[in-house]
């Protein structure tokens, strides 16, 4: 699953990454180490420009809701439920599959925490011997450093409580793709810890390398067996985790250091 990440790279920066030909300067959201659900978030995306003459899709940069509300929903508010859409059935489900076809998205990030339990400790818990175990963070980022750029969806949804002239009355909200963990080994595995993704948790976001980016955000592709091609894992080994502090488990705590690599497990917690 993605249920918390970091993004941490400048506008200017994603522009040139991703080629963007239209960001809007008052749209500048700051660095954020701990994004969490119903946060605003950067969204790369290829659509016609709002009140342009000229149908065709221009590549932007644009601030969107984590936590995607369907167009036909009543309200708001099963939005912070709908952070991640499963890859295996986004061309099915009633809440994606339209967004799927029309309205992808690139979500970038620096990478992504997941909570792993030791299994001792889960047997235990199911078990119902032991409280709660208290879980040990990772970060997973691209071994070499790039941007982790999550595959996602994006939604159109009208509030119509206010006038059509409110600054509010349109939402624009997204959802991460979620795969199936890798099980290969890390490119770069922590010395007293999980050797794959898998062991971490059994999901992981969809990373999409960089040879997929024009083909997942070209709105004209909407053939659903031709997209769910793109939602093939990239391939194994371009990855590294490595533990963090358990600050990140508290949505209040926000800066670089907690992207700081411990060198083993926090004490009180184990792999």
């Amino acid at each position: 699953m993605c249920g918390r990440y970091a993004a941490s790279r400048r506008p200017e920066d994603l522009a040139g990454i991703f080629e963007i030909e239209q960001w809007e300067p008052e749209e500048t959201l700051a660095p954020d180490y701990n994004v969490a659900p119903t946060k605003e978030v950067y969204a790369v995306l290829d659509r016609p420009l709002k009140d342009a003459d000229d149908p065709k899709p221009v590549r932007q940069l644009r601030k969107l809701k984590w936590g995607l509300v369907p167009s036909w929903s009543k309200t708001p508010e099963g939005g912070a439920r709908m952070i991640n859409a499963r890859a295996e059935t986004v061309h099915e489900k009633p809440s994606y599959k339209r967004a799927f076809s029309s309205r992808r998205c690139i979500i970038p990030a620096d990478g992504y925490y997941e909570w792993v339990t030791a299994a001792a400790e889960r047997e235990l818990e199911v078990e119902g011997k032991k409280k709660r175990p208290r879980k040990q963070p990772y970060f997973v980022l691209p071994a070499d450093g790039s941007v982790f750029a999550m595959a996602g969806l994006y939604e159109f949804w009208r509030d119509k409580t206010l006038p059509d002239d409110h600054p509010q009355a349109w939402w624009v909200t997204c959802s991460v793709i979620t795969t199936e963990a890798e099980t290969g080994p890390l490119a770069v595995a922590p010395a007293d810890g999980p050797r794959a993704l898998a062991d971490i948790h059994p999901r992981m976001p969809l990373m999409l390398t960089p040879d997929r980016w024009d083909s997942w955000l070209d709105p004209s592709r909407t053939d659903v067996e031709d997209l769910r091609s793109l939602l093939a894992p990239p391939p194994p080994g371009l990855m590294r985790a490595y533990p963090v502090s358990t600050a990140v488990s508290n949505v209040r705590n926000n800066g670089p250091e907690l992207l700081k690599e411990l060198e083993g497990p926090e004490e009180g917690t184990l792999f």
